[in-house]
């Protein structure tokens, strides 16, 4: 059975530093939900543990008080409000969420490619062209998949993101640099694991001409038995509105079925 666009595990409200949108609150994710047969909805902000040392200037704020701001969820018969957050991985490789505050959360999103943030996720020399990008690209993904974390209830968020090249262009020669080989290898580990791998909104809002640069990274996910997840990834309402058809489009486009769905 194809797979059905029923969850957005990966959304932002007014507290992330990045969206500050009066109009993005937790009952708007809800109405969302309802209008379009979402069953599990998630709200992902942006959180870098005051436990853990080395936040940025930017992630600083973002803290879990910060956060919790967005509790009690409000509620809908037939819908899940998870409580989540979207960590980071900095360039020491130290992640954003002590152990301590796993069972706070229902879901975790952590990006291992905000390679915008230099100097925060990213060396210089990471930094340095598209070869370095792609390294990197490997490097940050396996050392999270390597670490001793709730896997059952965490996605990887965005893995052919924008960000990861300052170009449109580079952008692309980032992701055709990455060897089918050493994909096989990441997320055939991914899949062993139990995480998820995000279908990210603005990541298959794509051009047609680059459609088998992005698509091939998923579906060498898939036939390593990986499963898959929607992240809207909004900001603002007029993220959430266009989302679910984005989904559609990332399921038609690689083929996946039901037993593809990651289920938290």
């Amino acid at each position: 059975m194809k797979m059905t666009v029923d969850n957005d595990l990966h959304i932002h409200s007014t507290l992330s530093s990045c969206s500050g949108d009066p109009e993005q609150t937790p009952e708007r994710i809800l109405r969302y939900a309802e209008e379009n047969s979402i069953r599990t909805v998630c709200i992902t902000d942006h959180f870098w543990d005051e436990a853990v040392e080395g936040a940025s200037g930017w992630y600083k704020p973002q803290n879990f008080p910060h956060i919790s701001h967005s509790k009690p969820l409000p509620k809908a018969e037939g819908i899940r409000f998870l409580f989540g957050c979207e960590t980071e991985l900095d360039k020491f490789l130290t992640l954003g969420l002590s152990p301590e505050k796993y069972g706070e959360f229902d879901f975790i999103v952590i990006p291992t490619t905000h390679f915008h943030m230099r100097g925060f996720t990213l060396s210089d020399g990471e930094s340095a062209d598209t070869s370095a990008r792609a390294r990197a690209w490997f490097k940050r993904l396996n050392a999270l998949l390597d670490m001793d974390l709730p896997f059952h209830k965490i996605g990887l968020a965005h893995l052919t993101c924008q960000l990861i090249a300052p170009t449109h262009e580079e952008y692309l020669e980032v992701l055709n640099k990455l060897p089918k080989e050493e994909l096989r290898a990441v997320f055939t580990k991914a899949a062993g694991l139990g995480v998820g791998i995000e279908l990210n909104r603005s990541d298959f809002s794509f051009a047609e001409g680059d459609a088998e640069a992005v698509t091939r990274i998923y579906k060498v996910a898939r036939d390593c038995g990986c499963k898959f997840y929607f992240g809207s990834d909004a900001h603002h309402p007029a993220g959430l509105d266009g989302a679910p058809a984005v989904f559609e489009r990332a399921v038609e486009l690689l083929g996946l079925t039901e037993d593809n769905k990651f289920l938290i």
